[in-house]
Order: structure tokens, then sequence, then C-alpha cells
């Protein structure tokens, strides 16, 4: 679910025009816990690091960036136990969140390869790679086309036994790399966990270990007892049309897939492939098959991530419209690109479709110095309701409910002011999801941020606790 930079081209960078609320300093005012409702557009941008957030949403901690992390993009999260996994591009992080409004560096471990989106299970992490890398170690080095010899991009996996020493396992190389990877349990019987690995080619031409066209996923079977036996064991074709061909207007074509959501216990998932949006039967693990696909070619350039409700009757789609490296959060760009689109699901079995409701984007304008489009989130676990916390990178950090999807509404928002107040700089919040009572931030640029939560509308999800959360892996939360 992560920043799609293309490979081979950059997009142009959209200009932007501003106006949106300023809440100087560093924290927001405590919040006494009763509903509030969000401001659509309260006035003037934070200015450079100062925050605005409504009063029920505050920061109670911040990291920032260390060591050999400090000028490397920040990622992905995962968690488990007192543990929250943080990507970076020069490797990954463990914080130990014992004292969520204390947390403290408990370890780092040095290995580069963007983007270094992460996934835990039991024991074991994951690792993606989606740069070509002279070797499959952690002492590596970019490979450029040009380079003669090896070049490596896939997955590698780690033992997590004692979280603050992970050791190095197993590489597996896959095609194209893995830009996202998505964790999917075995079935009764098979002690396995099974990696849908996802990438694509933006690149006119192809490209070493990424031919076109591209219209498949890899999938990596792990065996628990024995995960140095890991292996690519199935490749399908998602696409043999060829997928959505692109448009005139910037929409991607479909050259694979972006990010896929696997909801294991009903036995879906779903796809967000840059030129459609895909529900996947998987059933069986080893072969998912394709229900339905569904297509926006007036206002979805780049299909980047889904997350479902967790009855699983409909999926929140996002639109990474400038490949998160653009100003998008402005009136020229509009309420209906760079959003959320919400689908329901309806029917049953094979004959399920995707239906569309609404969108969904931020009410707020940003500044032409902030990159900001839908980025990662997850579901707050409220009965009864749909709601999620979602990053936007510069746009910060959202709270909305869709239980009614036709009707979405924000229900809180927190946002750092831009990195620069006279040139482009990327950064922001990566991914924002909820994990034990507390919103954990990835910030590309700045490090881990801590939100508390407080309202009445969303206080149930406080009762709630989980050992293990990757988002790509929704797991039903009624079982919490």
């Amino acid at each position: 679910m992560k920043h799609s930079a293309p490979r081979g081209r950059r997009l142009k960078r959209l200009a932007c025009l501003g106006a949106a609320t300023v809440v100087a300093g560093l924290l927001a005012a405590p919040s006494s816990g009763a509903a509030q409702a969000a401001p659509a557009d309260p006035g003037t941008p934070p200015g450079v690091d100062e925050v605005a957030s409504t009063p029920n949403l505050n920061q109670v901690a911040y990291l920032p960036k260390t060591g050999p992390f400090a000028t490397s993009t920040n990622s992905d999260w995962a968690f488990q136990g007192n543990y929250a996994f943080g990507g970076n591009y020069n490797g990954f992080a463990v914080y130990d969140i014992t004292n969520p409004k204390a947390p403290v560096v408990a370890t780092q471990v040095l290995c580069p390869g963007s983007q270094n989106d992460i996934s835990v299970y039991g024991n074991l992490l994951f690792l993606g790679t989606d740069s070509q890398r002279t070797n499959d170690s952690c002492d590596n080095s970019a490979s450029s086309n040009a380079t003669p010899g090896d070049r490596w991009e896939g997955i590698k996996v780690f033992d997590i036994s004692d979280p603050v020493t992970p050791r190095y396992l197993k590489s597996v190389k896959t095609t194209c790399g893995s830009h996202t990877q998505t964790l999917v349990p075995g079935k009764a019987g098979d002690n396995s966990v099974y990696l849908y690995v996802s990438s694509y080619n933006l690149a006119a031409t192809d490209q070493p270990n990424c031919a076109l066209p591209h219209d498949k996923i890899s999938i990596v079977r792990v065996p628990r007892a024995d995960p140095q036996a890991a292996s690519v064991v199935a490749t399908p074709v998602l696409f043999p049309d060829g997928g959505y061909p692109g448009g005139s207007q910037g929409q991607s074509a479909t050259t694979g897939c972006h990010d896929i959501t696997a909801y294991p216990e009903k036995d879906i998932a779903a796809g967000a492939c840059m030129g459609d949006g895909v529900l996947f039967d998987i059933s069986v693990r080893s072969a998912p098959k394709v229900i339905t696909t569904v297509r926006d070619t007036e206002n979805f350039a780049f299909w980047h991530s889904a997350t479902f409700n967790n009855n699983a009757t409909k999926v929140v789609f996002t639109d990474e419209l400038g490949g998160g490296g653009a100003a998008t959060c402005n009136p020229e760009i509009g309420p209906e690109r760079g959003a959320d689109a919400i689908y329901d699901i309806v029917g049953r079995g094979n004959n399920r479709k995707l239906e569309f409701r609404s969108y969904f984007k931020i009410p707020r304008t940003n500044t032409d110095t902030e990159n900001c489009v839908a980025h990662n989130g997850s579901l707050i676990p409220v009965p009864g309701r749909d709601i999620m916390v979602q990053a936007w990178y510069q746009g910060g950090i959202s709270v909305w409910d869709f239980t009614d999807s036709s009707n979405p509404k924000e229900l809180a928002y927190w946002e750092r002011g831009p990195i620069s107040a006279t040139q482009f700089v990327s950064g922001g919040s990566w991914s924002a999801y909820w994990y034990n009572g507390f919103i954990y931030s990835n910030d590309i640029a700045k490090g881990v941020d801590v939100l508390e939560l407080k309202d009445i509308r969303t206080n149930a999800a406080r009762r709630a606790h989980t050992d293990e959360f990757n988002a790509q892996s929704q797991d039903n939360y009624r079982n919490w």
C-alpha cells in the first residue's frame, strides 16, 4: 500500500493554491472526549512545523528519525505485541511501544532497498525490495540498468523470535521485485504463510527483471516449520486481456498490481491494480481467481490500495494521483480526484460485483509545497460502524466514517504544516494505522507520530485488542 514512485519516470507535479486551518504549536489542545465536528476548510494553512487538528485527535508522542534512517524515506508499518516494525528505504526499525506515549527505538536493521514494505507473522518478518540491487544480502547497493551482472529484487525473510535482534534467514527473488506484499495465512492443515507479491512497470519499455507485459503477481509460499524453504509457487496472470490500456488524461495502464488487501477469514481479497480495481476469491491460497473488476476512467489515475469494511460488504479504494509526489489537495484538482472511492459489494459468490457509491477526500486545501493524496490507512474497530484512519502524506491524518457508503463524513484530523513554505519538499504521513487504542503514523521525512483519538463515536474501539496487525491482511475485529 505505499509510495508509487514510478519506475523510469517522474509524474508532473501539480500546482496548488491554499487555505486551511492553523493551530500554532506542536501539540493540539486536549480533548474532552465529546463528539467533535471536523471543520471543512477552516482557514489559513498551518505554517512550517505547526500543527492543525480537531480537539478530539491529539499527538501524544513523537520520535524523530535517527541513525542510518535519518535521511532516508520512512514507509509502512506492521505490529506485534509490544513492538512496532517501521519500514525505511534503508531497512527497518523496531520500536518498543509498551508505553505508546513514550515509544523507544529498540533496534535498527540496516538493509537498503526501496521501499522495504513490511509484514509480520509469528516469528517471521517479511521485507519487500522493489529496486534492483547488486545482491540479496543486506550489504548491497543499487544496480542500474547499465550495470552488468546479476540484479536482485524480491522478498527477504527474517526471524524475529527475539524482536530486538532480527536474524536474516532467506531471500526469494520475484519478477519485477516486491513493491508491496500481502500476507495470507494458509488454511486449516496448511501450516504455511503465503505472500501475494505486487509489482508493476510504469516505464515505456522493458526493464531488467520486469519485462512487459507484466499482468501478473508472484505468490511466495513460506513453510512456517522451514522458512528457508520459501519459494515462488505461482505467478498467476490476472489480466489475460492486458487490463486497462490507460487514458489520455494521465490514467495509468494496468501492468501489474500496486497493492492487494486480503480478508482471509472471508476468502476474498481486493486488488488495486493501477488501472483496475479487482475483487478476488482466495479460497485456494495459491490460485486467486478474479471475481470482478471495475474501472473509473474519469477520476482515478492510479488504483493504489484497498480496505474492506469489517463485514466485507464494502471496499474503499484509493487513487494515488501524482504518485504521491504532487500537490493535489486543492480546488484545481477538486474533491473527486486523488481521493477514496467507496464501493459496495453486491451479489453472492462468483456473481459478486462492485458498485460505486461515493468519493471521500479530506476537506482541506494544502499549499503548493506539499504532496497530498489518499494513502495508507486501516479500520478503527468500532462495532456497527465503518470508520477508518488514513494517511494523506502532508495532508496529515484523517479519521472518517463511511457507514453510509453514499455519505462519508470526516470525524477528526491532525496535520503538520509544510516542510518548506517556499519550495516543494516531499514528506508527510505514509501510513497511519490504529493499533490497540492508539494511531501510529510513519512520517516520510520526520519520524514517528503517536496520536490518541478521544471521541464518543469511537470509544468502543478501546476495548478491542489484537496481538498482531498487518493492514493488508484484515482480521475480523469482532474476534479481537
